[in-house]
Protein backbone atom coordinates (compact mmCIF):
# COMPACT_ATOMS: atom_id res chain seq x y z
CA UNK A 1 0.00 0.00 0.00
CA UNK A 2 2.66 1.93 0.58
CA UNK A 3 4.60 1.58 -2.50
CA UNK A 4 1.04 2.49 -4.40
CA UNK A 5 0.88 5.76 -2.25
CA UNK A 6 4.66 6.69 -3.18
CA UNK A 7 3.80 6.28 -7.33
CA UNK A 8 0.33 7.82 -7.04
CA UNK A 9 2.35 11.46 -4.96
CA UNK A 10 5.04 10.85 -7.97
CA UNK A 11 2.54 10.65 -11.08
CA UNK A 12 1.31 14.17 -9.43
CA UNK A 13 4.47 15.51 -10.78
CA UNK A 14 5.35 13.22 -13.58
CA UNK A 15 2.83 13.75 -16.17
CA UNK A 16 3.30 9.85 -17.08
CA UNK A 17 3.56 6.96 -15.97
CA UNK A 18 7.37 5.65 -14.90
CA UNK A 19 6.78 2.36 -14.98
CA UNK A 20 5.60 1.97 -18.58
CA UNK A 21 8.57 4.09 -19.31
CA UNK A 22 10.56 1.50 -17.92
CA UNK A 23 8.68 -1.48 -19.73
CA UNK A 24 9.63 -0.19 -23.20
CA UNK A 25 13.55 0.80 -22.10
CA UNK A 26 12.68 4.82 -22.48
CA UNK A 27 16.01 6.18 -20.96
CA UNK A 28 15.60 9.43 -22.42
CA UNK A 29 12.29 10.23 -21.62
CA UNK A 30 12.85 9.56 -18.01
CA UNK A 31 15.76 11.41 -18.31
CA UNK A 32 13.77 14.49 -19.58
CA UNK A 33 11.12 13.55 -16.96
CA UNK A 34 13.77 13.71 -14.31
CA UNK A 35 15.19 17.34 -15.60
CA UNK A 36 11.36 18.56 -15.14
CA UNK A 37 11.07 17.36 -12.05
CA UNK A 38 14.59 19.06 -10.99
CA UNK A 39 13.35 22.19 -12.83
CA UNK A 40 10.38 22.47 -11.02
CA UNK A 41 11.44 21.55 -7.26
CA UNK A 42 13.76 24.59 -7.86
CA UNK A 43 10.88 26.98 -9.13
CA UNK A 44 9.26 25.70 -5.76
CA UNK A 45 11.70 26.73 -3.79
CA UNK A 46 12.21 30.05 -5.52
CA UNK A 47 8.50 30.99 -5.21
CA UNK A 48 8.65 29.59 -1.69
CA UNK A 49 11.56 31.11 -0.08
CA UNK A 50 13.00 33.69 -2.43
CA UNK A 51 9.96 35.41 -3.28
CA UNK A 52 10.09 38.83 -0.54
CA UNK A 53 6.57 38.90 0.26
CA UNK A 54 6.32 35.32 1.32
CA UNK A 55 9.98 36.01 2.96
CA UNK A 56 8.43 38.27 4.89
CA UNK A 57 5.66 36.70 5.80
CA UNK A 58 7.50 34.36 7.24
CA UNK A 59 9.64 36.22 9.27
CA UNK A 60 6.66 37.93 10.81
CA UNK A 61 5.41 34.03 11.83
CA UNK A 62 8.68 33.66 13.10
CA UNK A 63 8.98 36.82 15.07
CA UNK A 64 5.46 36.61 16.81
CA UNK A 65 6.45 32.90 18.08
CA UNK A 66 9.84 34.51 19.64
CA UNK A 67 8.29 36.96 20.66
CA UNK A 68 5.63 35.00 22.92
CA UNK A 69 8.52 32.78 24.63
CA UNK A 70 10.08 36.04 25.66
CA UNK A 71 7.40 37.31 26.89
CA UNK A 72 6.52 34.15 28.81
CA UNK A 73 10.00 34.43 30.27
CA UNK A 74 10.02 38.35 31.29
CA UNK A 75 6.57 37.67 32.83
CA UNK A 76 7.53 34.56 34.55
CA UNK A 77 10.95 37.01 35.86
CA UNK A 78 8.70 39.79 37.48
CA UNK A 79 7.29 37.64 39.87
CA UNK A 80 10.51 35.97 41.36
CA UNK A 81 13.38 37.87 43.59
CA UNK A 82 16.41 37.96 41.42
CA UNK A 83 20.17 38.13 43.35
CA UNK A 84 21.98 37.55 40.29
CA UNK A 85 23.20 40.43 38.33
CA UNK A 86 24.59 38.53 35.83
CA UNK A 87 20.72 37.22 35.24
CA UNK A 88 19.64 41.03 35.65
CA UNK A 89 21.63 42.06 32.88
CA UNK A 90 20.38 39.16 30.88
CA UNK A 91 16.88 39.96 31.52
CA UNK A 92 17.00 43.75 30.68
CA UNK A 93 18.43 42.63 27.04
CA UNK A 94 15.68 40.33 26.32
CA UNK A 95 12.83 42.77 27.74
CA UNK A 96 14.95 45.55 24.97
CA UNK A 97 14.61 42.78 22.07
CA UNK A 98 10.99 41.92 23.08
CA UNK A 99 9.79 46.03 23.11
CA UNK A 100 12.08 46.17 19.54
CA UNK A 101 10.35 43.26 18.21
CA UNK A 102 6.76 44.39 19.32
CA UNK A 103 7.50 48.14 17.85
CA UNK A 104 8.28 45.84 14.28
CA UNK A 105 5.39 44.07 14.51
CA UNK A 106 3.27 47.05 15.07
CA UNK A 107 5.02 48.51 12.11
CA UNK A 108 4.66 46.03 9.94
CA UNK A 109 0.63 45.62 10.34
CA UNK A 110 0.70 49.59 10.16
CA UNK A 111 2.34 49.15 6.73
CA UNK A 112 0.11 46.47 5.49
CA UNK A 113 -2.95 48.64 6.45
CA UNK A 114 -1.50 51.65 4.70
CA UNK A 115 -0.79 49.66 1.63
CA UNK A 116 -4.35 48.07 1.20
CA UNK A 117 -5.81 51.31 2.20
CA UNK A 118 -4.57 52.94 -1.32
CA UNK A 119 -5.95 49.81 -3.11
CA UNK A 120 -9.47 49.50 -1.51
CA UNK A 121 -12.64 52.34 -0.42
CA UNK A 122 -12.03 52.85 3.18
CA UNK A 123 -14.22 55.12 5.40
CA UNK A 124 -14.91 58.53 5.28
CA UNK A 125 -13.37 59.74 7.98
CA UNK A 126 -10.08 57.96 7.70
CA UNK A 127 -10.08 59.01 4.04
CA UNK A 128 -10.30 62.52 4.75
CA UNK A 129 -7.74 62.11 7.41
CA UNK A 130 -4.78 59.72 5.57
CA UNK A 131 -3.73 62.70 3.43
CA UNK A 132 -1.86 64.36 5.76
CA UNK A 133 -1.17 62.60 9.67
CA UNK A 134 -0.56 59.37 8.17
CA UNK A 135 1.57 60.23 5.70
CA UNK A 136 3.82 61.97 8.34
CA UNK A 137 3.30 58.87 10.71
CA UNK A 138 4.82 57.03 7.75
CA UNK A 139 7.57 59.32 7.02
CA UNK A 140 8.72 59.50 10.69
CA UNK A 141 8.72 55.60 10.91
CA UNK A 142 10.81 55.91 7.76
CA UNK A 143 8.13 53.83 5.80
CA UNK A 144 9.35 53.29 2.16
CA UNK A 145 7.06 51.20 0.02
CA UNK A 146 6.08 50.04 3.19
CA UNK A 147 9.09 48.34 4.47
CA UNK A 148 10.20 49.28 8.24
CA UNK A 149 13.05 51.67 8.01
CA UNK A 150 17.24 50.64 9.31
CA UNK A 151 16.20 51.71 13.20
CA UNK A 152 13.01 49.36 12.64
CA UNK A 153 14.34 46.35 10.81
CA UNK A 154 12.63 43.61 10.66
CA UNK A 155 15.46 41.18 10.05
CA UNK A 156 17.56 43.42 12.55
CA UNK A 157 14.75 42.73 15.09
CA UNK A 158 14.66 39.04 14.38
CA UNK A 159 18.02 38.56 14.96
CA UNK A 160 18.33 40.45 18.15
CA UNK A 161 15.44 38.49 19.47
CA UNK A 162 16.73 34.90 18.08
CA UNK A 163 19.76 35.67 19.88
CA UNK A 164 18.50 36.92 23.42
CA UNK A 165 15.94 33.90 22.78
CA UNK A 166 18.63 31.27 22.08
CA UNK A 167 20.57 31.98 24.88
CA UNK A 168 17.87 31.81 27.87
CA UNK A 169 17.75 28.11 28.35
CA UNK A 170 20.38 28.71 31.60
CA UNK A 171 18.25 31.79 32.33
CA UNK A 172 15.28 30.10 32.65
CA UNK A 173 16.64 27.18 34.91
CA UNK A 174 18.65 29.55 37.07
CA UNK A 175 14.98 31.45 37.39
CA UNK A 176 13.37 28.14 38.26
CA UNK A 177 15.57 28.02 41.39
CA UNK A 178 14.55 31.77 42.55
CA UNK A 179 11.80 32.80 44.82
CA UNK A 180 8.46 33.64 44.12
CA UNK A 181 7.15 37.18 44.89
CA UNK A 182 3.63 37.40 46.82
CA UNK A 183 1.05 38.84 44.36
CA UNK A 184 -1.96 40.41 45.24
CA UNK A 185 -4.89 40.78 43.34
CA UNK A 186 -4.36 44.59 42.34
CA UNK A 187 -0.23 43.29 41.51
CA UNK A 188 -1.33 43.15 37.57
CA UNK A 189 -3.16 47.05 37.49
CA UNK A 190 -0.51 48.17 39.91
CA UNK A 191 2.30 47.29 37.32
CA UNK A 192 1.00 49.04 34.78
CA UNK A 193 -0.84 52.27 36.50
CA UNK A 194 2.08 53.09 38.43
CA UNK A 195 4.21 53.05 35.56
CA UNK A 196 6.43 50.24 36.84
CA UNK A 197 6.56 49.19 33.40
CA UNK A 198 10.15 48.68 31.82
CA UNK A 199 11.88 49.03 35.48
CA UNK A 200 12.46 45.16 36.59
CA UNK A 201 15.97 45.71 36.77
CA UNK A 202 15.61 48.31 38.93
CA UNK A 203 13.10 46.94 40.89
CA UNK A 204 15.20 44.33 41.56
CA UNK A 205 18.63 46.33 42.24
CA UNK A 206 16.97 47.97 45.22
CA UNK A 207 15.12 45.06 46.70
CA UNK A 208 18.52 43.09 47.06
CA UNK A 209 19.65 46.36 47.94
CA UNK A 210 17.00 46.53 50.89
CA UNK A 211 17.34 42.51 51.96
CA UNK A 212 21.02 42.45 52.04
CA UNK A 213 21.89 42.38 55.86
CA UNK A 214 24.43 44.93 57.25
CA UNK A 215 26.23 44.95 60.45
CA UNK A 216 24.93 48.31 63.02
CA UNK A 217 26.96 51.29 62.13
CA UNK A 218 27.22 53.93 59.78
CA UNK A 219 24.15 52.98 57.34
CA UNK A 220 24.81 52.27 53.43
CA UNK A 221 22.91 55.08 51.29
CA UNK A 222 21.41 54.33 47.94
CA UNK A 223 21.08 57.28 45.79
CA UNK A 224 18.52 57.01 43.11
CA UNK A 225 18.63 59.61 40.16
CA UNK A 226 16.24 60.59 37.59
CA UNK A 227 14.30 63.50 35.65
CA UNK A 228 11.10 65.29 36.59
CA UNK A 229 8.15 62.75 36.76
CA UNK A 230 10.24 59.40 35.75
CA UNK A 231 8.74 57.66 38.60
CA UNK A 232 11.50 57.79 41.28
CA UNK A 233 8.63 57.53 43.73
CA UNK A 234 6.99 55.00 42.22
CA UNK A 235 9.55 52.47 42.14
CA UNK A 236 10.44 52.52 45.92
CA UNK A 237 6.46 53.11 46.88
CA UNK A 238 5.87 49.81 44.66
CA UNK A 239 8.77 48.02 46.42
CA UNK A 240 7.79 48.80 50.34
CA UNK A 241 4.45 47.36 49.18
CA UNK A 242 6.55 43.81 48.43
CA UNK A 243 5.75 41.48 51.30
CA UNK A 244 9.30 40.79 51.75
CA UNK A 245 10.87 44.02 52.19
CA UNK A 246 7.84 45.36 54.37
CA UNK A 247 8.37 42.29 56.86
CA UNK A 248 12.52 42.95 56.47
CA UNK A 249 11.90 46.88 58.33
CA UNK A 250 9.76 47.59 60.95
CA UNK A 251 9.10 51.11 59.16
CA UNK A 252 9.35 53.83 57.13
CA UNK A 253 10.67 57.05 57.10
CA UNK A 254 9.64 59.97 54.74
CA UNK A 255 12.21 63.22 54.74
CA UNK A 256 12.98 65.87 52.44
CA UNK A 257 15.66 69.38 52.09
CA UNK A 258 13.79 70.33 54.58
CA UNK A 259 13.52 68.20 57.71
CA UNK A 260 15.99 65.61 57.05
CA UNK A 261 18.11 66.90 59.91
CA UNK A 262 15.38 66.88 62.55
CA UNK A 263 15.17 62.91 62.75
CA UNK A 264 14.37 61.92 65.53
CA UNK A 265 17.13 58.89 66.90
CA UNK A 266 15.40 58.39 70.38
CA UNK A 267 12.29 56.88 69.15
CA UNK A 268 14.27 54.09 66.65
CA UNK A 269 15.38 51.80 69.00
CA UNK A 270 13.66 48.73 68.38
CA UNK A 271 13.22 46.90 64.29
CA UNK A 272 14.88 47.59 61.34
CA UNK A 273 14.35 51.27 59.90
CA UNK A 274 14.17 52.25 55.88
CA UNK A 275 14.62 56.28 55.70
CA UNK A 276 13.72 57.66 52.12
CA UNK A 277 14.94 61.39 51.81
CA UNK A 278 13.87 63.43 48.93
CA UNK A 279 15.81 66.30 47.57
CA UNK A 280 14.75 68.68 45.35
CA UNK A 281 18.01 70.75 45.76
CA UNK A 282 21.29 70.09 46.20
CA UNK A 283 22.44 69.54 50.05
CA UNK A 284 25.29 71.35 52.53
CA UNK A 285 27.58 68.91 53.05
CA UNK A 286 27.57 70.02 56.57
CA UNK A 287 23.85 69.23 56.86
CA UNK A 288 24.66 66.03 55.65
CA UNK A 289 27.24 64.74 57.89
CA UNK A 290 24.96 65.98 60.73
CA UNK A 291 22.15 63.65 59.10
CA UNK A 292 24.68 60.29 58.35
CA UNK A 293 26.12 60.96 62.53
CA UNK A 294 22.27 61.11 63.81
CA UNK A 295 21.42 57.94 62.02
CA UNK A 296 24.94 56.12 62.94
CA UNK A 297 24.06 56.34 65.99
CA UNK A 298 20.95 54.44 65.73
CA UNK A 299 21.08 50.93 67.61
CA UNK A 300 18.93 49.36 64.82
CA UNK A 301 19.92 48.28 61.28
CA UNK A 302 18.90 51.05 58.90
CA UNK A 303 19.14 51.88 55.37
CA UNK A 304 18.92 55.35 53.63
CA UNK A 305 17.38 56.07 49.95
CA UNK A 306 18.08 59.33 48.64
CA UNK A 307 15.63 60.43 45.83
CA UNK A 308 16.73 63.16 43.40
CA UNK A 309 17.35 65.04 40.41
CA UNK A 310 20.60 66.30 41.25
CA UNK A 311 23.27 63.94 40.24
CA UNK A 312 25.69 65.66 42.58
CA UNK A 313 23.97 63.62 45.36
CA UNK A 314 25.64 60.35 43.89
CA UNK A 315 28.72 62.08 46.49
CA UNK A 316 26.60 60.44 49.63
CA UNK A 317 26.38 57.56 48.53
CA UNK A 318 27.96 54.07 49.54
CA UNK A 319 26.32 51.74 46.60
CA UNK A 320 26.24 52.63 43.14
CA UNK A 321 23.44 54.58 42.41
CA UNK A 322 20.54 53.81 39.73
CA UNK A 323 19.56 56.17 37.22
CA UNK A 324 16.35 56.45 35.76
CA UNK A 325 15.65 58.17 32.46
CA UNK A 326 12.80 57.87 30.16
CA UNK A 327 11.92 54.54 28.30
CA UNK A 328 13.00 54.15 24.89
CA UNK A 329 10.62 55.09 22.28
CA UNK A 330 10.01 51.10 21.58
CA UNK A 331 8.89 50.74 24.85
CA UNK A 332 7.02 53.47 25.25
CA UNK A 333 5.10 52.65 22.03
CA UNK A 334 3.98 49.58 24.01
CA UNK A 335 3.59 51.40 27.41
CA UNK A 336 1.19 54.03 25.58
CA UNK A 337 -0.73 51.29 23.49
CA UNK A 338 -1.17 48.86 26.56
CA UNK A 339 -2.73 51.78 28.05
CA UNK A 340 -5.20 53.05 25.17
CA UNK A 341 -6.60 50.05 24.29
CA UNK A 342 -6.96 48.66 28.06
CA UNK A 343 -8.88 45.48 28.20
CA UNK A 344 -9.51 45.30 24.27
CA UNK A 345 -7.67 43.70 21.63
CA UNK A 346 -5.89 46.09 19.22
CA UNK A 347 -6.29 43.61 16.16
CA UNK A 348 -10.33 44.44 16.54
CA UNK A 349 -9.34 48.17 16.10
CA UNK A 350 -6.93 48.23 13.61
CA UNK A 351 -7.63 51.24 12.27
CA UNK A 352 -6.70 52.84 15.85
CA UNK A 353 -3.22 51.55 16.24
CA UNK A 354 -2.27 53.77 12.61
CA UNK A 355 -3.23 56.77 15.25
CA UNK A 356 -0.99 55.58 18.28
CA UNK A 357 1.97 56.62 16.33
CA UNK A 358 1.04 59.93 16.17
CA UNK A 359 -0.15 60.49 19.80
CA UNK A 360 3.27 59.41 21.05
CA UNK A 361 4.79 62.31 18.82
CA UNK A 362 2.70 64.75 20.51
CA UNK A 363 3.22 62.97 23.99
CA UNK A 364 7.07 63.26 23.88
CA UNK A 365 7.50 59.99 26.09
CA UNK A 366 5.23 62.13 28.91
CA UNK A 367 3.74 59.08 32.12
CA UNK A 368 1.44 61.51 32.58
CA UNK A 369 0.32 62.57 29.58
CA UNK A 370 0.07 58.78 28.25
CA UNK A 371 -2.20 58.16 31.20
CA UNK A 372 -4.45 61.18 31.28
CA UNK A 373 -5.09 60.23 27.35
CA UNK A 374 -5.24 56.88 27.44
CA UNK A 375 -7.91 57.26 30.30
CA UNK A 376 -9.84 59.61 27.48
CA UNK A 377 -9.64 57.30 24.48
CA UNK A 378 -10.86 54.10 26.66
CA UNK A 379 -13.36 55.71 26.87
CA UNK A 380 -14.67 55.03 23.30
CA UNK A 381 -12.75 53.41 20.46
CA UNK A 382 -14.50 54.76 17.80
CA UNK A 383 -12.13 56.52 15.03
CA UNK A 384 -14.23 59.02 15.17
CA UNK A 385 -13.28 60.07 18.74
CA UNK A 386 -9.80 59.00 18.18
CA UNK A 387 -9.39 61.22 15.23
CA UNK A 388 -10.93 64.29 17.41
CA UNK A 389 -8.94 64.13 20.93
CA UNK A 390 -5.75 63.85 18.07
CA UNK A 391 -6.75 67.07 16.39
CA UNK A 392 -7.22 68.74 19.94
CA UNK A 393 -4.25 67.74 21.45
CA UNK A 394 -2.30 68.60 17.98
CA UNK A 395 -3.54 71.97 18.54
CA UNK A 396 -2.99 72.36 22.16
CA UNK A 397 0.30 71.13 21.45
CA UNK A 398 0.56 74.00 18.61
CA UNK A 399 -0.94 77.09 20.51
CA UNK A 400 1.73 76.23 23.95
CA UNK A 401 4.44 75.86 21.15
CA UNK A 402 3.80 79.31 20.06
CA UNK A 403 2.68 81.20 22.78
CA UNK A 404 5.30 80.06 25.51
CA UNK A 405 8.20 78.64 22.86
CA UNK A 406 8.03 75.19 24.53
CA UNK A 407 6.80 72.13 24.19
CA UNK A 408 3.86 71.16 25.72
CA UNK A 409 5.77 67.75 27.20
CA UNK A 410 8.29 69.75 28.61
CA UNK A 411 6.12 72.20 30.11
CA UNK A 412 3.83 69.55 32.19
CA UNK A 413 7.01 68.11 33.34
CA UNK A 414 7.86 71.26 34.91
CA UNK A 415 4.53 72.44 36.32
CA UNK A 416 4.40 75.45 34.26
CA UNK A 417 1.13 76.82 33.22
CA UNK A 418 -0.48 75.70 29.80
CA UNK A 419 -3.47 77.05 27.86
CA UNK A 420 -5.80 73.89 27.14
CA UNK A 421 -8.52 75.94 25.88
CA UNK A 422 -8.38 73.90 22.45
CA UNK A 423 -8.82 70.63 23.99
CA UNK A 424 -12.45 71.31 24.77
CA UNK A 425 -15.05 71.61 22.16
CA UNK A 426 -15.51 75.14 20.00
CA UNK A 427 -16.56 77.83 20.86
CA UNK A 428 -15.16 77.18 24.90
CA UNK A 429 -14.24 79.41 27.67
CA UNK A 430 -10.35 79.52 28.24
CA UNK A 431 -8.99 77.29 29.67
CA UNK A 432 -5.61 78.56 31.58
CA UNK A 433 -4.13 75.12 34.16
CA UNK A 434 -1.51 76.60 36.83
CA UNK A 435 0.56 74.86 39.00
CA UNK A 436 -1.19 73.28 41.80
CA UNK A 437 -1.83 75.05 45.32
CA UNK A 438 -0.21 74.59 47.95
CA UNK A 439 -1.33 72.51 51.23
CA UNK A 440 -2.02 75.94 53.25
CA UNK A 441 -3.79 77.12 49.98
CA UNK A 442 -6.09 73.66 49.40
CA UNK A 443 -6.84 74.09 53.47
CA UNK A 444 -7.71 77.51 53.47
CA UNK A 445 -10.06 77.33 50.63
CA UNK A 446 -12.17 74.64 49.23
CA UNK A 447 -12.76 73.94 45.17
CA UNK A 448 -14.62 72.20 42.96
CA UNK A 449 -12.58 69.10 41.43
CA UNK A 450 -13.25 67.77 38.12
CA UNK A 451 -11.85 64.87 35.90
CA UNK A 452 -10.39 66.18 32.49
CA UNK A 453 -11.86 63.28 31.33
CA UNK A 454 -14.98 63.68 32.36
CA UNK A 455 -14.50 67.43 30.93
CA UNK A 456 -13.46 66.69 27.88
CA UNK A 457 -16.89 64.08 27.30
CA UNK A 458 -19.46 67.19 28.63
CA UNK A 459 -18.05 70.06 29.03
CA UNK A 460 -20.99 71.89 30.44
CA UNK A 461 -19.73 69.84 33.86
CA UNK A 462 -17.42 72.75 33.79
CA UNK A 463 -18.08 74.88 37.30
CA UNK A 464 -18.36 78.80 37.11
CA UNK A 465 -15.46 79.73 39.09
CA UNK A 466 -12.33 78.38 39.78
CA UNK A 467 -11.84 74.87 40.58
CA UNK A 468 -9.31 71.86 40.28
CA UNK A 469 -8.56 69.69 37.09
CA UNK A 470 -7.17 66.37 38.00
CA UNK A 471 -5.07 65.08 34.98
CA UNK A 472 -4.70 61.51 35.74
CA UNK A 473 -5.09 59.74 39.55
CA UNK A 474 -3.58 56.37 40.83
CA UNK A 475 -6.75 53.95 41.05
CA UNK A 476 -4.50 52.17 44.19
CA UNK A 477 -3.24 53.38 47.39
CA UNK A 478 -1.59 56.04 47.53
CA UNK A 479 -4.11 57.43 45.18
CA UNK A 480 -1.71 60.18 43.84
CA UNK A 481 -3.31 62.88 42.06
CA UNK A 482 -2.07 65.08 39.21
CA UNK A 483 -3.73 68.09 39.75
CA UNK A 484 -3.50 72.06 37.88
CA UNK A 485 -5.71 74.93 39.70
CA UNK A 486 -8.07 76.41 37.03
CA UNK A 487 -8.52 80.05 38.08
CA UNK A 488 -11.43 82.11 36.43
CA UNK A 489 -9.68 83.93 33.98
CA UNK A 490 -11.26 86.95 32.13
CA UNK A 491 -9.36 86.60 28.96
CA UNK A 492 -6.93 84.57 27.16
CA UNK A 493 -3.05 85.29 28.21
CA UNK A 494 -1.02 87.59 25.38
CA UNK A 495 1.36 86.47 23.38
CA UNK A 496 4.90 87.37 24.92
CA UNK A 497 8.70 86.06 24.39
CA UNK A 498 9.06 87.40 28.06
CA UNK A 499 8.84 84.36 30.17
CA UNK A 500 7.85 86.55 33.16
CA UNK A 501 5.10 87.78 31.14
CA UNK A 502 4.17 84.88 29.05
CA UNK A 503 3.52 83.01 31.97
CA UNK A 504 1.20 85.41 33.82
CA UNK A 505 -2.78 85.29 33.44
CA UNK A 506 -4.93 88.11 32.89
CA UNK A 507 -7.28 86.23 35.99
CA UNK A 508 -9.73 87.45 38.38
Amino acid sequence: SSYKAKTKTISLFIPFNLNLARVFGMDAVLSAAAGDLVSRFFSFLVNMYWDPARLEEQHMERLQQLLLRAHTVVEEADGRYITNSGMLIQLKMLARAMYQGYHVLDTFKCNQLVKESSEEVMDGSLVSYIGTPLKRFRANAGVSNHKVDSSCDLQGALLNLETAVSNITEFVILLSGCERMVRRPYDTYLYVDNFMFSRRTEKQQVINFLLQHNPLGSPPVLPIIGGSLVGKKTLVTHIWNDEKVRSYFSSVLYLNGANFTKIDTERCTSGRRLVVVTFVSDVDDEDWKSFYQAMTSIRVESKVIIISRMESLTRYGTVKPIHLSKLQHEEYSYFFKTLAFGSAQTKDHPNLTLLIGEFIKLLGGSFVGAYSIANILRRDLSLQFWLCILNRYKNVTKTNLSMFGEHLSLRVRIRYPVDFTNFLPAPAAPLLLMPPRTEAEVFEKKLPKLRIGDLVVDPTLRPKGEFDLVTWESQIPPYTEFIYHVPYCAQKQPKTTLRRKRDATICL
